[in-house]
């Protein structure tokens, strides 16, 4: 009987290492199917070299993948950093309660510093020197405001030095960073942090609770300056992925607009009149700012002064990338989170 048992005890050994055998073979085949569509795609992205890009200056063929990326644009350096692009130089603007000690704006500046990246000059000074002692095998820069590369472009090319050009006067951090991941061969990484991005948005829309009254964005005494967000701005879609109504001027204050852009500026004594929403939130505002709102006697009879409903969307808030988005998206979080 002992051997029989014996016996038996053996050949149930054998089908339970048959099964762990097969149950194995099963999951390094699923790992294998996991792992060919990225393995296709790296490979796919590792083969595609030359290539041709088009961007704001044109056309622009890379020979191979950059490895060296230099940045004349301060408010496109994070998103080359979000995206896991080869910085090695940044151009940095003048150091203010916006920036660090450097002149590297402060919601990214930290990641930098962290990555290795160097100043490449201060306050927006172009320097073709500097450009040319970082050795990059490629610039990315600007086609507008105060940082814009376009002025130097003949400069750069008369010294071999290939340069990209985008413009996020018209475009969201998002686009930037898919156009950008397509031309550097990262178009994996800029998706991925897209996603991230959206992800957290969506959730932090799942616990706040806006007003179901629509709401305004407000530029108040930037550079004494004044100006109300219109909805397509990028603040202004920003709040609406997080479920706010965000309103712009009445339509009848067209004529007071003095500029306009992804804001319409009017004059301090007509604020009150071109704010529709209940409550507002002050771009690049601090607590501080908020104060000055709630005070002003412009506005004293505003309904988002009478009922306080004021907010600020904090001091990075003036230009929308990765980092700056996400503690936009924390901040509002904060002040509307479900009881």
């Amino acid at each position: 009987m002992a051997g029989v048992s014996d016996v038996t005890v053996a050949a149930a050994s054998r089908r339970e290492l048959v099964r762990a055998g097969l149950r194995l073979a099963g999951l390094l085949l699923a790992a294998v199917l996991l792992v060919q569509p990225v393995a296709a795609q790296a490979q796919l992205q590792a083969q595609s070299w030359p290539r041709t890009v088009s961007h704001e200056a044109g056309e622009l063929t890379l020979p191979a993948k950059p490895l060296r990326i230099v940045s004349t644009s301060p408010s496109v350096t994070g998103i080359l950093l979000a995206i896991g692009a080869p910085v090695v130089a940044s151009a940095a603007t003048t150091p203010s309660p916006l920036t660090d000690r450097k002149g590297f704006f402060a919601q990214w500046a930290e990641v930098a510093d962290t990555r290795g990246v160097k100043v490449l000059y201060g306050n927006l000074q172009f320097d073709i020197e500097a450009v040319i002692g970082a050795r990059p095998d490629l610039v990315v820069a600007s086609a507008t405001g105060a940082d814009s590369g376009m002025p130097y472009l003949a400069e750069l090319k008369a010294q071999g030095i290939p340069t990209l050009v985008v413009n996020y006067s018209n475009n969201s951090w998002q686009d930037i960073a898919l156009q950008l991941g397509k031309a550097l061969g990262l178009e994996a990484e800029a998706d991925a942090a897209v996603k991230r991005f959206d992800a957290h948005a969506a959730e932090v829309a799942a616990r706040i609770t806006p007003p179901r009254a629509p709401v305004s964005i407000v530029g108040y005494n930037i550079g004494s300056s004044y100006s109300v967000a219109q909805p397509t701005g990028t603040q202004a879609r920003l709040l609406q992925a997080l479920g706010f109504t965000v309103v712009g001027l009445p339509a009848g204050m067209a004529t007071n607009v003095a500029r306009a852009s992804d804001y319409d500026f009017v004059s301090r004594e007509n604020l009150s009149a071109a704010i529709q929403g209940e409550s507002v939130f002050l771009l690049r505002g601090t607590d501080k700012d908020v104060a000055a709102f709630l005070a002003d006697p412009v506005l004293a009879n505003h309904p988002a002064v009478v009922n306080k409903r004021v907010y600020a969307l904090g001091p990075t808030s003036f230009r929308i990338d990765y980092y700056s988005g996400l503690q936009m998206v924390d901040r509002v979080a904060a002040a509307f989170a479900k009881p």
